[in-house]
């Protein structure tokens, strides 16, 4: 396994920007070793990394990721993690179903309120044809 990353090198991987890496570097979400001006990340820095990419696809917070994420190295260490996870999925979970409901009656009144302009303008082109015979 390989040692140390570049930045350049987990930046290609992930389909990130610099900025971003940095980013996550400034909130503390990775830690990497410097040589000189370069930058070193380590095997557990990538999976950091990797394990913020899907937290964000999942819709969490950057402060929810790095409370997940630091969990795992302290007490109550992975149980407890996984454990928080579960209930942070439970409550993502809630959050999208919520917005799913709301954009299905959002769709309806959208089906309604084109059925009706279609109606309006049905009459109208009616009102125009036997105004003009």
């Amino acid at each position: 396994m390989q040692r140390f990353f570049t930045i350049t090198q987990l930046t290609h991987e992930f389909d990130i920007t610099t900025r971003t890496l940095r980013f996550y570097e400034a909130q503390g979400l990775v830690l990497p070793q410097r040589r000189g001006r370069q930058r070193l990340y380590t095997p557990g820095d990538r999976t950091r990394i990797k394990l913020i990419l899907r937290g964000k696809r999942l819709g969490f917070s950057l402060n929810e990721i790095k409370e997940l994420v630091e969990m795992y190295a302290s007490s109550p260490g992975e149980a407890g993690q996984l454990n928080l996870l579960l209930e942070k999925i439970d409550t993502r979970r809630e959050e999208l179903l919520e917005k799913q409901r709301d954009i299905e009656l959002t769709l309806l009144e959208l089906d309604e309120v084109e059925e009706g302009a279609r109606a309006r303008i049905a009459e109208l082109r009616e009102k125009v044809h036997e105004e003009s015979s």
